[in-house]
C-alpha cells in the first residue's frame, strides 16, 4: 500500500507527537518508542511507509544532530582537564569490545577475518544516543559525562580507522597521487572546521542578531562540516562532532540559541532518525530462521560485556561512584550512527550479509532500550545529588543584576542562568548614581553589566581583583561566578592581581571539584587598571571585582570606575561586581584547612615563592 506524501507526513508527525506521551505513561524512554513505531509503520509490519527519501535525509540530519549537540555541550575547560582520562577511557572502551568482538565473530559465529575485524570495530564504537537524557536532567557537566563524551571521539575515530583499513584492503591499490589528494582534503577539512568556521560565525553573530539567521548559520556549519568530513574520507558524524566542539564557545548551554538548537533537534530530527532505524528492521527475517536471532544475541552480549568491563575499569581507575559508572555504561553502549555506517558500508562491499545487517539493527534497538533505562536512572540519581549540593552551596546567595542606560534585562537574565545564580533580581539603572544608590542600600551582590557585543562571542575573561579581596567573606562566591561563566562560555580566564592575592586565586583554581584553568598577571595596585586597555582584545570581557566602603579590600579609586570604563573600555563588554557583605560563611583560612594536604602544600609553596621573589627584589634595589 502506497500512501500520499502528505499522509506519510501526517503519520510521521503524529508519531512524533503521540509516542512521547505514551512512553511517559508507561515509563519507557522515548528513544525505544520511536524505533518501535518505525518498525510498526515499516515495510515488514503495516507497510505504511517504505523507503522514503525525505525521512532518510532528515533522519541522517538527526544522526548528525546528536553528534553535534554532544560536541557543542562539552565544557571546554573540563574537556581539557580530563583529556588524558578521555583518551584512556576511549582506548579502553574501543579495545576491549573490539577484542571480544573479533574473538566471538571468528570462533563462535565463524565469520572470516575481514568480517570479524569490522564487527569488532562496530562493537568498539558507540553513539551518544542517550545524551539528550543527560541534558534533560542537567548533569552534562559531571566528570563522568565529560570523560565519556571525550572518549566517544576516540572510539569513533579508531573504529573508522579499522573500517578504512579493511575497505582499503578490499579495493584496488590507489596511486600515490590519490593518497596525497586525500591527505590534502583532510587538512582542508580540519582547517576549515576548526579555524575558519568559528571565526566566521563569531563575526556573523556580532553583525546580525536575528534568531532565525543565527540558527540557520549554525545549521549550515553543521551540514557543511559533515560534507567536508565525507569529502576527506571520514564519516559525516565525526565531522558533526568536531563542528560542535569548534563552535562550543559560541553556543553557551543556557543561551537562547542553544535552546532553539536543542528544541528543533530533539523535536524533529532525532525522532525522524530513530523512526528511520525502525524502518530498516525486517521483522520477517526473524521468523524465517534462527540465524539472524542467534547473530543478534551474540552481538548484544558481546557489546554489553565489552562496554560493561570498560565502565568498571573507568570506575576503578578514576574512582567514579556507582551512579557515575552506570552513567558511563549507559552513555557508551548505545549504538546507532557508527554501527550503521560500518555495517552499511561493509554490506555494500559484500563483506557482511543481509543477516548481519538485520541483526545489527536489532542490536541497535535492544541497546538503545537498555542504554535509555540505565542512563535515565543514573542521571536522575546524580541530578538529585547535584541538586542537594547546589542547594547547600547557594542557599545564602542573593544577586542584583543591572545595566546603565541601555536596557539589557533579557541578557542579564541569560547571564544569571549561565552563572547558575539563585535569588536574582534584575533592575534597570538610568546612570551610575542609580548604581551607587543600589550598592549603598542593599547587602546583595550587585553586578553592573555593559554589552558591546553578544555575550556568546566572548572567548576570554580578563578579571581584575583588588588586593585583600581574599579577606572578604564573599570572595569564594565571586570566584564561583567567574568559574561558572568561563565554563559556560568556554572562555579562557586571566586574573590581574597583587602577588599575595594571586596565591589565594591559585588555591581556588585548584580546589577539588572546582577546577579552573587560568593564567595570572601581576597588578601591584588598582591605579594600574587603565593599563589593561592596552592589552585587552576583541572578544574579551573585563570583570572588575569591586567592594563597598569600610571593607578589607576597599580602595578609594573604586569611585573612579564609571569614568575609567567610559574612557578606556566602552568598546568592550564589562562587568563590575560588588560582593555581598556576608556575616558568616567560609573564609580563605577555613577553606585551606579543609583542603587536601596536597593542595595546602601547593599553597604553602606558592607563598614561599612569593616571599623569595620579594627578598630578591629588595636585594636588587
Amino acid at each position: 500500500m502506497t500512501l500520499s506524501p502528505l499522509l506519510i507526513l501526517t503519520v510521521v508527525i503524529g508519531i512524533i507527537w503521540f509516542v512521547p506521551i505514551v512512553c511517559r505513561k508507561i515509563h519507557v524512554p522515548s528513544i525505544v518508542g520511536f524505533i518501535l513505531a518505525g518498525i510498526m509503520i515499516g515495510p515488514s509490519v503495516l507497510n505504511l511507509v517504505g523507503e522514503s527519501p525525505a525521512i532518510k535525509i532528515l533522519g541522517s540530519l538527526g544522526m548528525l544532530y546528536i553528534m553535534f549537540q554532544s560536541g557543542s555541550e562539552i565544557d571546554i575547560n573540563d574537556f581539557k582537564q580530563y583529556k588524558y582520562r578521555s583518551f584512556f577511557f576511549g582506548f579502553c572502551t574501543f579495545l576491549i569490545p573490539f577484542g571480544l568482538g573479533v574473538i566471538t565473530s571468528r570462533y563462535i559465529l565463524h565469520f572470516g577475518w575481514m568480517s570479524s575485524l569490522l564487527l569488532g570495530a562496530m562493537y568498539g564504537s558507540h553513539t551518544l544516543m542517550t545524551y539528550p537524557i543527560v541534558s534533560r536532567y542537567g548533569v552534562q557537566k559531571n566528570v563522568a559525562v565529560n570523560v565519556t563524551v571525550g572518549a566517544t571521539m576516540w572510539a569513533i575515530t579508531l573504529s573508522l580507522i579499522v573500517l578504512a583499513i579493511v575497505e582499503g584492503w578490499n579495493t584496488p591499490t590507489q596511486r600515490v597521487a590519490d593518497y596525497a589528494i586525500q591527505f590534502l582534503l583532510l587538512v582542508v577539512f580540519l582547517v576549515t572546521v576548526l579555524w575558519i568556521f568559528p571565526r566566521f560565525v563569531r563575526m556573523f553573530f556580532k553583525r546580525y542578531r536575528d534568531p532565525i539567521s543565527e540558527f540557520m548559520v549554525v545549521m549550515l556549519m553543521l551540514v557543511g562540516s559533515a560534507f567536508l568530513a565525507d569529502l576527506a574520507g571520514l564519516e559525516g558524524i565525526l565531522g558533526a562532532f568536531i563542528c560542535g566542539v569548534s563552535l562550543n564557545r559560541l553556543l553557551p548551554n543556557r543561551s537562547p540559541l542553544m535552546h532553539r538548537i536543542t528544541f528543533v533537534g530533539n523535536s524533529i530530527f532525532v525522532p525522524l532518525f530513530l523512526i528511520g532505524v525502525g524502518l530498516m528492521i525486517d521483522v520477517n527475517s526473524f521468523w524465517s530462521g534462527w540465524g539472524t536471532v542467534l547473530i543478534a544475541v551474540v552481538m548484544i552480549v558481546t557489546k554489553l560485556l565489552g562496554k560493561s568491563l570498560s565502565a568498571w575499569i573507568a570506575q576503578w581507575v578514576f574512582r567514579f561512584s556507582k551512579h557515575e559508572r552506570q552513567l558511563v555504561f549507559g552513555l557508551s553502549h548505545a549504538t546507532a550512527a557508527g554501527t550503521l555506517a560500518i555495517v552499511t558500508i561493509a554490506y555494500q562491499m559484500g563483506i557482511l550479509t543481509a543477516e548481519v545487517l538485520n541483526a545489527s539493527v536489532l542490536m541497535i534497538l535492544v541497546l538503545c532500550t537498555t542504554a535509555s533505562f540505565i542512563t535515565e536512572h543514573s542521571a536522575k540519581e546524580l541530578a538529585l545529588l547535584e541538586s542537594a549540593r547546589l542547594e547547600s552551596d547557594h542557599e545564602d546567595d542573593h544577586w542584583l543584576l543591572t545595566s546603565v542606560g541601555r536596557d539589557l534585562r533579557p541578557t542579564l537574565r541569560e547571564i544569571g542562568e549561565m552563572a547558575s545564580l539563585d535569588n536574582i533580581e534584575i533592575k534597570q539603572s538610568a546612570d551610575w548614581q542609580d548604581v551607587s544608590n543600589l550598592v549603598e542600600h542593599t547587602s546583595k551582590s550587585v553586578i553592573v553589566y555593559h554589552e558591546a557585543q553578544p555575550i556568546n562571542t566572548i572567548n576570554r575573561l580578563v578579571v581584575a581583583v583588588p588586593r585583600y579581596a581574599e579577606k572578604e567573606r564573599d570572595f569564594i562566591t565571586c570566584f564561583g561566578l567567574v568559574r561558572r561563566l568561563a565554563g559556560e562560555l568556554g572562555a579562557k580566564v586571566v586574573f590581574y592581581a597583587h602577588p599575595d592575592t594571586q596565591v589565594a586565586l591559585q588555591t581556588m583554581c585548584r580546589r577539588p571539584g572546582k577546577y579552573l584553568r587560568a593564567s595570572f598577571r601581576t597588578m601591584e595596585g588598582w591605579e594600574e587598571i587603565s593599563i589593561l586597555s592596552q592589552t585587552i582584545m576583541d572578544n574579551d570581557m573585563l570583570i572588575l571585582l569591586s567592594s563597598r566602603k569600610s571593607t578589607a579590600s576597599y580602595n578609594p579609586l573604586f569611585e573612579d570606575i564609571p569614568t575609567m570604563l567610559g574612557e578606556h573600555f566602552t568598546d568592550y563588554n564589562s562587568m563590575v561586581v560588588y560582593p555581598e557583605q556576608l556575616t558568616g560563611g567560609p573564609d580563605m583560612d577555613t577553606l585551606l584547612s579543609e583542603m587536601p594536604p596536597a593542595s595546602k602544600t601547593w599553597s604553602i609553596i606558592s607563598r614561599i615563592k612569593q616571599i623569595v621573589k620579594k627578598i630578591l627584589k629588595l636585594n636588587a634595589e
